[in-house]
């Protein structure tokens, strides 16, 4: 059984939380399970330190999300360390999943700091900012108030300073060992920098309590794990060429799309998408087979301006479906389709459910992370079942990065240095 288990509510997010544990050389397999399955089992051997899980649980209604993550924890033993990944602007089920997790773990203290510094995520006075803004001000459609946030939960909640934090891990320790007396506590902690998440690591390491960590990708890196016994795998790109999936609509990645090269992208026709996914996504497959000749990479999109969006969501209100969905579909059945054709150097996949959808279509569970990044929050991995075994993959959030990372990741992937 693996050391450490991480529960994570989109594929992204287990991706970026792994890679603090891989970049530390640990083992860390991320494995995708049905949230919605009555009973959802944990891989007992991954041959892995840490086992990171998707429970895709973000969209899915309160009730549902708590019963999964009870679900997992309560399918075997539960191991040494136990960390609940949350999103890094607070989207989702934050509050009923960590009360689960505390439930089900029986954990004194659930520590929790979402600060994510090397993407410009932190916690200050209780407020969680994204590169200095408030989320209610970034475009979010969440509260920066974490102690409001948290005021739903059952549980007692408290506060870590930032002027605790920085009198280093034994200030951490010894308040968080008067904390969760009387029953479970939720501990909400400020930090604007990585040494922070190490001291609160440290310090709820010290603090003799049963200690459910919670974070999103910054905290992982700094939680210790025990009995390392393995090393994370090298990526080895058996074919040429790099492939992007891009299925994210957030500003930020519209924004990176533009950088994009004219004649390396494909665009996906999103009405055409949503009245027949598979085969508007095997069509696609076939032109970024021919771009990708042509050019030595290739982008496929669902959509490059709120233009496109608005077109999905009209295709998808005349057909009462859901155009997130269909448009998934139909980018994730192009990704199998066109990775079949030849191996590839890499797939970047852009947004959590996109990334889902096209593991779904390649028939793949699991994917092994080496450890290695783009950047902060844009792991690689390699994929570790189904008919594209051993193909390297780096995820991003939509919400992540700058203008040029669609770019840089490609690069990456094609292991060639991206101009200045």
């Amino acid at each position: 059984m693996s050391s450490v288990l991480v529960l994570a509510d989109d594929f992204t997010g287990a991706m970026d939380t792994g890679h603090g544990f891989a970049a530390c050389g640990c083992a860390v397999r991320v494995v995708v399970v049905d949230p919605n399955a009555d009973v959802i089992d944990r891989p007992s051997e991954t041959g892995s330190d840490v086992l990171a899980v998707d429970l895709d649980s973000r969209d899915l209604e309160p009730e549902t999300a708590a019963a999964a993550v009870a679900s997992v924890l309560e399918r075997g033993p539960v191991p040494e360390v136990v960390y609940k990944k949350v999103d890094s602007t607070l989207r989702g089920n934050v509050v009923p999943e960590i009360d689960a997790a505390l439930e089900a773990t029986g954990a004194e203290l659930a520590v929790v700091a979402p600060a994510f510094p090397g993407t410009g995520r932190v916690t200050v006075n209780g407020r969680h900012l994204v590169e200095g803004r408030p989320l209610e001000d970034a475009g979010y459609g969440t509260d920066s108030d974490l102690p409001a946030l948290f005021e739903a939960s059952e549980y007692d909640v408290s506060t870590l300073s930032l002027e605790t934090v920085l009198e280093g891990s034994g200030a951490v320790a010894s308040v968080l060992a008067d904390r969760g007396r009387d029953g479970p506590e939720i501990v909400v902690c400020d930090a604007v920098h990585d040494r922070h998440l190490e001291a609160i690591a440290a310090g709820a390491r010290r603090c003799e309590r049963e200690v459910l960590y919670v974070g999103s990708g910054g905290l992982a890196s700094a939680v210790s794990v025990p009995d390392v016994s393995r090393s994370p795998p090298d990526a080895v790109p058996e074919g040429e060429g790099a492939l992007g999936i891009v299925g994210s609509v957030n500003d930020r990645t519209l924004e990176q799309l533009a950088a994009v090269p004219d004649e390396t992208l494909v665009e996906l026709d999103p009405v055409a998408a949503v009245a027949d996914p598979r085969t508007a996504g095997r069509e696609a497959a076939t032109e970024l087979e021919s771009v990708r000749r042509k050019q030595g990479r290739a982008v496929l999109t669902g959509a490059t301006s709120r233009a496109d969006v608005d077109r999905a969501s009209e295709a998808a209100a005349e057909r009462d479906a859901d155009a997130g969905e269909r448009i998934a579909r139909a980018l994730g059945v192009a990704a199998a389709n066109a990775t079949e054709t030849a191996p590839l150097a890499g797939l970047l996949l852009t947004g959590g459910a996109i990334a889902r959808a096209a593991l779904e279509e390649l028939s793949t569970s699991a994917v092994d992370l080496t450890g290695e990044a783009v950047v902060d929050g844009i792991p690689e991995g390699v994929i570790g079942d189904g008919p594209a075994a051993g193909t390297p993959i780096v995820t991003k959030a939509g919400g992540f990065g700058d203008q040029r990372s669609i770019v840089n990741c490609l690069s990456f992937l094609d292991r060639v240095d991206e101009p200045e």
